[in-house]
């Protein structure tokens, strides 16, 4: 079903029940669209429990849920039709793609997926790192700088952040830090020991540089009925282990010494940039979407992340470690000043997103924000 077959009074967002789901229920809500979150077994309690929507008092997000054995199991047709008999847009999610691309490549996903998408779904796959047009690709071509790359562990000659996949968490890396050579084999081998790497993961590794400096998520929205670009947002990361050694006392540093840094995701925090910076980012910002435009057309749909750090100067430069080509994790963006700035009061990325939906539905343009 195409949609232009759907009932524009019924257009219910959907999402996987994860990452953030809520984000988007609360957003569909806010304008008064419907919403629906697939969830998996023993995942469920979230959001068909403690924030299902209720009244007398008026509370919670969620509105309906469908329960899956597996996240994966959402391309089966019969959850593909009960969706599209809900009128549901899609909003994918970094758990979307990670818990799909489990079982589907991203063909698979792309064929198998018949519900309309909310955004380019023809860029999801360009965060994955081994794809031949990836992020990486995509920088070059906007001409956004980005950690300097070895191909080898013996070039090593400075502070590098070792990539590769997590030997126990599939949709997790495993980082760590080296200077050296020998400290890149000291630890890497450790970490294999510890179960934490594997032989074949590590051959496969990114090593980069390690850009110093404060780490900054610029959260942007692309809006293609106003063809404008919003800065939604910034925040920076809440990581294990990462947090807690930074806390360590120094007396005590001595003793962790040899722990290896792990940075899974914990949590994000508010953090926001110096006006001088604004130019700079929304310069990157627009650079990234003509990239985009060129490499996948239509190109950016709605929210994308230039993940960075901010080097030292004269002047301070953004260097763009990483790139989210999604709705953020981040819920906690609407608590930088930006998007009031921009709509006069907070807005978060989720009702962005129910916004823009809005927009296009009101003025007959639904085709233009969805793949």
């Amino acid at each position: 079903m195409a949609i232009a077959q759907y009932d524009p009074a019924r257009l219910t967002l959907a999402s996987i029940g994860s990452h953030s789901a809520l984000e988007i229920a609360a957003g569909a809500r806010a304008c008064g669209l419907r919403n629906l979150i697939v969830t998996a077994k023993g995942r469920e309690k979230t959001y068909a429990q403690y924030f299902a929507t209720r009244d007398d008092p008026r509370r919670g997000c969620v509105d309906q849920t469908i329960e899956l054995a597996n996240f994966s199991d959402l391309l089966e047709d019969s959850i593909q039709e009960r969706l599209l008999s809900e009128q549901a847009i899609f909003v994918p999610n970094r758990s979307f793609e990670v818990y799909l691309h489990q079982r589907y490549s991203y063909d698979q996903i792309e064929a198998g997926m018949r519900v309309p998408i909310f955004g380019n779904r023809r860029l999801l796959r360009a965060e994955e790192r081994d794809e031949p047009e990836n992020q990486y690709a995509l920088l070059r071509r906007a001409q956004i700088r980005h950690p300097i790359q070895f191909k080898r562990s013996d070039e090593i000659d400075r502070l590098v952040m070792v990539k590769a996949a997590h030997a126990q968490v599939s949709f997790e890396r495993a980082f760590f830090l080296a200077s050296s050579p020998q400290q890149y084999r000291d630890v890497s081998q450790r970490l294999i020991k510890e179960g934490m790497l594997t032989d074949a993961a590590l051959e496969a590794a990114r090593i980069e540089e390690y850009a110093l400096g404060p780490s900054v998520n610029l959260n942007f929205f692309y809006s293609p009925t106003l063809n404008e670009l919003e800065l939604c947002g910034t925040d920076t990361r809440r990581q294990t282990n990462l947090d807690g050694l930074r806390s360590v006392p120094p007396a005590a540093l001595q003793d962790v010494a040899d722990v290896a840094v792990r940075m899974e995701e914990a949590g994000h925090i508010s953090a926001t940039l110096t006006e001088s910076m604004l130019e700079q980012a929304f310069a990157m910002g627009e650079r990234f979407i003509a990239a985009a435009r060129e490499a996948h057309s239509p190109g950016i749909i709605g929210p994308f992340a230039l993940q960075c750090v901010i080097v030292a100067g004269p002047p301070k430069e953004f260097v763009c470690y990483d790139v989210s080509l999604r709705i953020p994790g981040s819920p906690g963006t609407r608590f930088t000043p930006y998007s009031a700035y921009r709509w006069g009061r907070d807005v978060s990325v989720g009702e962005r997103i129910a916004m823009e939906v809005v927009f296009a539905r009101d003025s007959g343009r639904l085709t233009d924000i969805v793949t």
